[in-house]
């Protein structure tokens, strides 16, 4: 490493100010810092605020917790692979090998398009390369099945990060969350490529008779359209092939089909502890966004007019992308409610609103996705009127 370092020491001077490459120099920097911590500091003026964790520390800490998600996709992408072609002779090195081979690549193409379009607006606008990308570069590669297109990774990334965030001012200034604006770009531009029973699972070869690729949002819309009823539709699913493959149970651990990083609700919980350990997210968004998804999963139980409706509410907890998007998306802390009691508001309705739409929305089975979005829309107007109603009670107190 030191000779690296010296390395970068020699070579510096070409980049800072009367350097022949001085316009490169935040190209330079973005390189140093990736490897080396930043040996400046901030200016002497104003308050300061000691704290052992900076933006860099802070975006390292999701991407860890993303990292248990990231493992079991892979291995679970491999796993729904031979469970289609019906190979049961598989071992968990074949299923991980393979995971590894569909998976690793979508994160490379997402890391390596985003992260041009950082330097080319680092360059532009002459200021440091922002570190907010490192989560949205692991995001996208989650929420998406293992059968998207690489070309299509790079067209929605791109996207997302411009004009998403980098319209805005980049990190920190964004309104909308970047990778859930990348999923929006897919299910709306290619819509082929991101819904529909068979995108879920690769297969590569004839699958055996008898298997479908249906995810279980699927499988329980299509109960409530025909009458049929939804929890026996979800156990009798692919029976054949893997008893119980939409059980409680399995849904819960994630062997089911689904986007990469989304299915198992467990790794999802356990980078919801490590983010809530370390201080990063919000246990006041995550507690109420679940509570709002099951609250309302009890309101359509009692308004039941179909068997989507009457599903049970801790049903929904554990399928699709609820838990994943509660935990590593509307947690984000700049398109996020930033007062306190906004934080309660914020997660309530976007857990009420990821069931509404799921339940009520014939073309879209899921909802986590709109939900967050429009969310992240009137987060600004949530802190609004609560910093609003906590002046009024201040000014009331103060007449008294």
């Amino acid at each position: 490493m030191k000779l690296l370092r010296d390395l970068l020491d020699k070579q510096k001077p070409l980049f800072q100010k009367g350097g022949k490459l001085e316009n490169l120099y935040y190209l330079y920097e973005a390189g140093e810092t990736f490897m080396f911590s930043p040996n400046h500091t901030t200016s002497p003026k104003g308050a300061q605020i000691k704290d052992a964790i900076d933006l860099k520390r802070m975006m390292i800490t999701v991407v860890i917790a993303m990292i248990p998600c990231l493992i079991f996709g892979i291995y679970n992408t491999g796993a729904m692979h031979f469970l289609a072609t019906g190979d049961a002779n598989a071992t968990f090195g074949d299923k991980f090998l393979l995971g590894a081979t569909l998976v690793l690549p979508i994160v490379l193409v997402s890391y390596t398009a985003g992260g041009l379009v950082e330097v080319v607006f680092a360059v532009i606008r002459k200021h440091p390369i922002n570190e907010g990308f490192l989560v949205t570069g692991m995001l996208i590669p989650l929420i998406v099945p293992a059968t998207i297109p690489l070309w299509q990774v790079a067209v929605a990334t791109i996207f997302a990060v411009v004009i998403a965030k980098e319209v805005f001012g980049g990190t920190g200034m964004n309104i909308l969350n970047v990778a859930m604006t990348a999923r929006a770009f897919l299910y709306f531009a290619y819509p082929a490529q991101i819904s529909g029973d068979t995108v879920w699972t690769y297969v590569g070869e004839n699958a055996v008779d008898g298997f479908s690729g249906a995810t279980a949002l699927s499988v329980v819309y299509q109960a409530g359209q025909s009458g049929e009823n939804a929890v026996a539709e979800l156990s009798q699913h692919n029976a054949g092939i893997m008893d119980g493959m939409f059980s409680f149970v399995n849904m819960f651990m994630g062997y089911i089909p689904g986007s990469i990083g989304e299915t198992s609700t467990l790794m999802c919980l356990i980078g919801a502890a490590i983010l809530l350990f370390t201080g990063v997210a919000s246990w006041k968004i995550i507690l109420s966004a679940f509570g709002g998804a099951y609250l309302m999963g009890v309101v359509m139980n009692l308004l039941s007019v179909n068997e989507y409706m009457a599903l049970p509410s801790h049903y929904h907890l554990v399928m699709g992308g609820l838990a994943f998007g509660i935990v590593f998306m509307a947690t984000d802390p700049v398109s996020a409610s930033q007062t306190e009691t906004g934080k309660w508001i914020y997660g309530l309705l976007i857990g009420a609103l990821t069931i509404i739409i799921r339940v009520t929305n014939p073309a879209y089975p899921e909802g986590i996705m709109l939900a967050v979005l429009f969310m992240n829309v009137f987060a600004p107007l949530i802190d609004y009127y609560v910093v609003q109603a906590n002046k009024k009670r201040r000014l009331q107190r103060a007449t008294v």
